[in-house]
């Protein structure tokens, strides 16, 4: 482990504060980093709930204003696991003293509010990223190794779904701790920034930007109890969207997320088919990477599997033995791994706050193509 020591305040404990604590407590055991975290301070608003969360994960320190936790000097990094709505003045004040940021996402509940989070970053000067974390599950990583190295040709199609039925109920509520996602003031729109964002992060790394979408979205439960004040409210986000593209390499692109697929948890799937070779990966099997080579011989040719837990394949050679596959949990160790290094030499690891700015780019579009019924341009 490195002596140099970086002492984070985490602001929220909820399930993504986990996936973060997790990774910053064990990045250090598998991974020769450049710095050592150090869980130093939760903040919660819930000063039981922050103390009950610090003790669970060896946090030194609970508080329940961030304001306070951004000023503390002996802070080194902010992590905002926040709902939507809370992201861009948290991490503007933690950039204006001069911290390190990392935030959940998306960035922001739009681009108009991301874009200042953006510009306070960079004119800090401080190291900035976005925890998209599926970027850094293995055989995602091999499958945009696989699409640089070119062996795909040029690219046809993009296809990809992120599908859950946790919201069927009528019953589940809107807003507060557990279901702000439902409640459009905190989550700024529902399956397009929640999950599509996850997608569209993806489609963008591997894929290049998106030109123009056409969507559509719907509402299937139009009012719910808000969890806090107990009032019906109409819901204002969207349940489920399908939307199609364009990207600007000319290849089309076919999305679709709800959170209505009866049976589906957390479906994640994407697939690209180009002019030699085709590639899909599927989250439930989230170690494999399936590949079709047109290349082989005839009579052998078709999909293969490939099972992502070699050493030379991407983060594996620092696990277990080959053949022992790893998990969601790891992507977010790998990705404070990447993190780390970049803050040690100067090159930021991606995606930073501009580069998840585009992806709220591409989800504004689509809101405003499912409002308008038009094609729009991002």
């Amino acid at each position: 482990m490195s002596d140099k020591k970086l002492n984070v305040g985490m602001i929220g404990c909820g399930f993504m504060a986990k996936t973060h604590s997790n990774a910053y407590s064990n990045v250090a055991h598998f991974f020769d980093v450049p710095f050592t975290p150090v869980l130093k301070t939760v903040c919660d608003l819930n000063a039981e709930r922050a103390a009950a969360f610090a003790a669970k994960w060896g946090y030194e320190n609970v508080e329940s204003d961030w304001r306070k936790v951004v000023a503390d000097p002996a802070i080194d990094l902010i992590d905002i696991c926040l709902p939507n709505n809370l992201h861009a003045e948290v991490a503007i004040a933690a950039a204006e003293a001069g911290k390190a940021v990392v935030s959940e996402k998306p960035l922001a509940r739009t681009a108009a509010e991301a874009e200042p989070m953006v510009a306070a970053v960079e004119k800090a000067g401080v190291p900035n990223f976005v925890s998209f974390n599926y970027r850094r599950i293995p055989a995602v990583a091999l499958a945009k190794q696989i699409i640089d190295s070119g062996k795909l040709g040029k690219i046809f199609h993009y296809r990809a779904n992120f599908l859950q039925d946790w919201t069927i109920n009528a019953n589940v509520p809107q807003g507060g701790k557990d279901t702000w996602r439902l409640n459009v003031k905190e989550a700024g729109s529902g399956v397009t920034g929640d999950l599509l964002a996850h997608c569209i992060d993806l489609a963008i790394w591997q894929n290049g930007p998106v030109k123009d979408v056409t969507a559509l979205t719907e509402t299937f439960v139009k009012e719910r109890k808000n969890a806090v004040t107990g009032v019906m409210e109409p819901v204002g986000i969207d349940d489920a969207c399908t939307f199609l593209c364009r990207f600007a390499n000319g290849s089309l692109g076919n999305f679709e997320s709800t959170r209505y697929a009866r049976g589906h948890k957390a479906l994640f799937t994407f697939e690209i088919n180009g002019e030699h070779a085709s590639i899909r990966w599927d989250l439930h099997d989230l170690h494999r990477l399936q590949f079709f080579d047109h290349g082989d011989e005839g009579t052998v040719r078709g999909w293969r599997s490939i099972h992502v837990s070699d050493g030379d394949q991407p983060y594996m050679g620092k696990w277990w033995v080959p053949g022992l596959a790893i998990g969601y949990g790891e992507s977010f160790i790998h990705q404070f791994k990447e993190f780390l290094e970049g803050m040690a030499c100067g090159k930021p690891a991606a995606p930073t706050f501009r580069d998840a700015l585009e992806t709220n780019r591409v989800c504004d579009a689509v809101l405003a193509s499912a409002a308008s019924g038009q094609w729009v341009t991002v």
